[in-house]
């Protein structure tokens, strides 16, 4: 990780499919990764793609998965029950891949299922990045805490689905959306209480804009330490650290900059701008600030000083030679 810069990152994408898809709001049929896909590829290039899974529960899921390049393990049950060892293929492969090649410096484990702590601990313990990925119903906060950061996949409503599956040739039938919409309310009463923000924007409606207590908690300790200006992605990360599924758009900001606005007009910090480049300072910070008007001025309309003339040199006077003799 030293010495990189976030272009320079090299991802790995490991998906226990069935636990994205199970209880969670998401069925096989309108699985979309595109947008957490966006998100990583923001951060750096996504280097490895795998998902894991027996495929012959969830046909309707492989060609999305093919379309943005991932690669499908088939992991067949091997027990009556039905249960298959994707979670411990999963496992076995990161690891082989963390220590076959350094060059990779970001894992994201694609599940909410805290069994996958053990992995995150010990590729963390290697010098990696981890991340999480999975629907926020269906994702345990021990995962979570094991995370440098952790996306939240957001299920679509079921007419966003039965339209995409129209866009794709008619291939979902009334039955599919009747299994994904159990699965879908299921989810959403299993998260009522936590996800209120979820339903609202699922409404068309925006969560009030209220600054969350950690961003505070951070810029204030940011800034008592900090010798100059900071910049705003130090605090975006430092925030993240301590909280892994760190979101400010869940809090009703579009940006992280109107956030850093809204800690603005409440006074705990000050924007500057040093050529391209947008930094932080505190309040009482001179850095960035305009200049100081002099003491016996007023701005521009004060009057300048009034130049002292030079008194002319008097000429002296000699005594005429004449009258000497006089």
């Amino acid at each position: 990780m030293a010495g990189r810069t976030d272009e320079q990152h090299r991802i790995a994408l490991f998906i226990d499919f069935e636990n994205l898809v199970t209880n969670t709001g998401i069925s096989a049929n309108n699985f979309d990764l595109q947008p957490a896909l966006d998100q990583l590829l923001e951060q750096g290039k996504v280097v490895f793609r795998r998902a894991y899974c027996n495929w012959s529960r969830f046909e309707d899921a492989k060609q999305r998965l093919h379309d943005v390049g991932v690669e499908l393990v088939d992991v067949p049950p091997s027990t009556r029950a039905g249960k298959n060892s994707a979670d411990m293929r999963l496992v076995i492969d990161a690891l082989e891949l963390c220590y076959a090649r350094e060059q990779i410096d970001t894992f994201v484990i694609a599940s909410g299922d805290s069994d996958f702590c053990p992995l995150a601990y010990k590729l963390r313990e290697n010098g990696r990045t981890v991340i999480g990925l999975a629907v926020r119903e269906a994702s345990s906060q021990m995962f979570v805490r094991a995370c440098d950061q952790f996306i939240y996949m957001k299920p679509k409503n079921r007419g966003e689905s039965s339209h995409k599956d129209k866009d794709h040739g008619g291939r979902g039938s009334k039955s599919d959306e009747g299994k994904g919409g159990k699965r879908g309310g299921k989810g959403h009463d299993k998260g009522h209480d936590k996800g209120g923000k979820e339903a609202a924007e699922s409404k068309g409606g925006k969560p009030k804009a209220e600054v969350p207590a950690v961003a505070r908690e951070v810029v204030q300790s940011l800034l008592r330490r900090a010798t100059g200006p900071l910049n705003p992605s130090l605090v975006k990360e430092t925030i993240v650290r301590k909280e892994p599924d760190f979101d400010e758009r869940d809090h009703g900001f579009s940006t992280f900059a109107r956030l850093l606005e809204a800690l603005e007009q409440e006074g705990l910090l000050r924007r500057v701008q040093q050529g391209r480049q947008g930094y932080i300072v505190g309040p009482d910070s001179d850095v960035g600030a305009p200049p100081r008007e002099a003491k016996g001025g007023k701005g521009r309309h004060a009057k300048a000083p009034v130049p002292v003339e030079e008194e002319e040199e008097e000429l002296e006077s000699y005594p005429d030679p004449d009258d000497e003799g006089l």
